[in-house]
Formats: structure tokens, sequence, C-alpha cells
């Protein structure tokens, strides 16, 4: 990938400014984990909604929304986010160059893709990329407040160094936790995979296995789906073969329906912002 020589001028100093970065934590050269903090008292959120970020470069603001993937009970310590580098010169190519301590802008939150209060079916995770983030999100706070939900966790990238937050969730399977983790990898033949031997294959192809696999039956469980349109329309055709009804699945699109990628930033399957902020993924 051929990152664009990003010269703009970030500026240091803003009365916009509300929040700083603290903290980062890189995956690949692409993928990364960021925590930005809040000034004064973090502002309250449910997991699966998104906030947005933003810094001032060359005098304009420059932002775009992310799903929080760390859970509300730990907001004092900032709010994490799952990021990809996208080779355009909008809001990444600014992330990428901050240093720690460098303040910034946070809004929000937004956003209605929540979990159901006191389900107790089987929950269904379906992601590609970083749109695993409002689930790591979901799962976490379950934890922290003694109340996981019986969880199967189906998470689709080309290459197996991209499973953001693997292990993570390996660690939780080992520990005996409610939660399943199936991963899967679509480039199986690519060199950079050698020596995978998980499952292969999008993560919509994967789907009727796992159902038969974990015994996820229609009245029993209940989906939740987070990632590009293509996916999401592909997974809801499997999962209605499958005989689960329409209400039994929630979805989250990262951009809208008949948009195409490169027009709304380039973004790669699963990363990005919710569609419900298109203007602002824009901006990239």
């Amino acid at each position: 990938m051929t990152m664009p020589d990003d010269t703009r001028v970030i500026d240091s100093a803003s009365e916009l400014y509300n929040a700083e970065l603290v903290r980062r934590v890189d995956e690949t050269d692409d993928l990364a984990y960021f925590w930005v903090r809040l000034r004064g008292e973090p502002v309250p959120f449910e997991p699966g909604q998104y906030l947005t970020i933003g810094v001032f470069a060359d005098g304009r603001l420059v932002q775009r929304p992310y799903s929080v993937a760390s859970s509300p009970r730990t907001a004092a310590d900032g709010y994490e986010f799952y990021v990809r580098l996208v080779p355009i010169l909008r809001f990444t190519t600014l992330l990428w160059r901050l240093p720690i301590g460098h303040p910034m802008r946070l809004t929000g939150p937004k956003g209605r893709f929540m979990l159901e209060p006191d389900d107790d079916r089987t929950h269904l995770f379906v992601s590609t990329g970083t749109g695993i983030a409002p689930f790591i999100s979901m799962i976490r706070t379950g934890l922290i407040d003694g109340k996981p939900r019986r969880t199967v966790v189906a998470h689709g990238v080309s290459y197996a160094r991209e499973l953001g937050y693997r292990r993570e969730l390996e660690r939780y399977e080992r520990d005996g936790l409610p939660i399943t983790y199936v991963p899967t990898v679509s480039r199986a033949a690519a060199p950079e995979n050698a020596g995978w031997r998980g499952r292969t294959g999008r993560v919509e192809t994967i789907l009727d296995d796992v159902c038969a696999d974990y015994g996820l039956v229609p009245e029993r469980t209940v989906v939740y789906i987070c990632g590009n349109p293509e996916m999401i329309l592909k997974t809801e055709l499997v999962l209605r073969d499958h005989g689960l009804p329409e209400p039994h699945v929630k979805k989250e699109l990262y951009w809208p329906k008949g948009k195409d990628a490169a027009l709304m930033g380039g973004l790669p399957a699963g990363g990005g912002a919710p569609a419900r902020e298109v203007e602002l993924a824009s901006q990239g």
C-alpha cells in the first residue's frame, strides 16, 4: 500500500479541542488501537455506539466517527478505537501522525446499534475487519457487569495478521467464559497466511457451518452484523435460509448501500464510519 505524503499542518491548539490522544498500540502497519480521553468528566455511551474524533489541519476540522471498542465502564481511562489506515489524505493519515498527548476533538455518542436488554438468546456477532470493535465493547461490558451473554464471534479478514482482538477473544475461550471465537481468512492461498489452520473463506460463507457446529437455532439466536453492505446482504440471505426471521437480525452499515467504497474514502471491508455519519465519513 502506497501512502500519499501528508503535508497538512496539524493545529496543536484550538478552543474546540476537548480531549487528547493518550495511548496507541499498532497491530500491523495499517491497523492500530487508539485511546482518546476527554478532558473533564467522560461522556456516557452504550456499547455499540460511536463517537467522532478529529483534529484541525490547515485550519479545518477533519474528523470521522468510529465505534467504541472499550466499555463505557472504563471511559475515565479513555475511549478505545480500532482503526485502519486509509491511503487517502483524509482523517487517518492525520491520526497516524499524532504524537501521544496531542489534543483532539471528540463528540457524541450516537447510534442505535445496541444490545436488547435482558436478552438471554445466543448472540451471533458477524463482522469483517475493524467492524469487530462494537462487539468488543459489548463483550467487555457484559464481563465487567458480571452478566456475560452466550456469544459466538464470527470475524472475517483477508490475512490472519489482521485478526484484531484475537488474543483477547482466545483468552476468554480458554478461561471458560461463554464466548466462542470463530475467525476466518478469505485469502487462504496468500503467502501471508502460511501456517493458518483455522477456517477459510469470507465470513458469510462459513455461517451455515457455524450455525450447525454450535447449535444456533433460529428461535434462540439473535444476530448482530457490522461491516460493509455487500457482506451484510449476503449474511442476511444465509441467515434467512437458515430460518432466522428479520427481527432477529440487527445490522450496522459501514458505508451506504449503492455507494462506491472508494468514494467513501477508500474504506476496506468492515472499516470506517457508520452509514448514519456519511457526511463526516466523506471527510475521511
